[in-house]
């Protein structure tokens, strides 16, 4: 037995905290009885559990790395039929979703899973997990200009603040920057860069915590490994830190 809640989100249907609205509006149904408790428990082998009228199976957790190259949608439709990450894994069975969106004209590491519990919780700014990024821009921030990255650039949506900004090289009149942040606003850092006066002009993620991009093939996915795995729910239960290894504010 588990809580619904749980199959729920294992089943790929949302986060357990969804999963709870859901079931307290009354949308979930174990065995044709509709029910509204947030304690309710389950069998998958013996309860037949719909959501709308839709039937949820159970399904394995699955946990795929991938590396998204330029001009790919993190979305699971898209109207004018431009190419989604989920292009990639063709190869997939399961309903699966991206952990921590990448705009169009970003790319690198995505991880998709069903496991909509974890995925919550590795976006949400609460358990601290670290993306981290290598970022062209135009132009050459100033000293000045990174620690205005690290106290916080006012936004339309609030105010956002990288966790660690370092200068990596210059290239031409363009600079290399290695940012980490905590939080998972939409198109965050061009977004304060642009604030700041520097476009961005590539963007390409390359952690999530200690998993790391490294040498995956653009376009290519990999399983997630169980250490990855296990190190990830680690941080998120409050047994791990939240970030993987990122040293101390360094302005390069």
């Amino acid at each position: 037995m588990e809580r619904l809640n749980k199959f729920l989100a294992h089943a790929g249907v949302g986060s357990r905290r969804h999963c709870d609205t859901l079931i307290a509006a009354g949308r979930v149904k174990v065995n044709g009885v509709t029910v509204t408790q947030l304690a309710t428990q389950v069998d998958p082998e013996k309860h037949k559990v719909s959501v709308d009228g839709a039937a949820v199976k159970a399904e394995r957790p699955v946990y795929w790395v991938v590396n998204k190259p330029v001009g790919y949608l993190c979305t699971n439709h898209d109207p004018s039929q431009r190419p989604l990450a989920l292009d990639l894994i063709p190869h997939v069975d399961q309903r699966v979703y991206t952990v921590g969106r990448l705009d169009e004209s970003s790319e690198g590491l995505l991880l998709m899973t069903n496991d909509g519990d974890l995925a919550h919780k590795l976006m949400h700014p609460k358990f601290q997990i670290e993306k981290t990024y290598v970022v062209l821009v135009a132009g050459k921030p100033s000293i000045a200009d990174i620690q205005k990255l690290l106290d916080g650039v006012w936004l339309s949506d609030g105010k956002v603040r990288a966790k660690n900004v370092r200068r990596l090289k210059p290239q031409g009149e363009s600079t290399w920057l290695r940012v980490v942040l905590c939080e998972g606003k939409n198109r965050e850092i061009r977004r304060m860069l642009a604030k700041l006066g520097h476009k961005v002009l590539k963007l390409k993620r390359i952690a999530i915590g200690p998993v790391l991009l490294d040498k995956l093939p653009k376009g290519k996915s990999r399983k997630l490994s169980l250490p990855e795995l296990e190190k990830l729910r680690k941080m998120v239960s409050g047994t791990g830190k939240g970030k993987a290894g990122t040293k101390q504010t360094e302005h390069g």
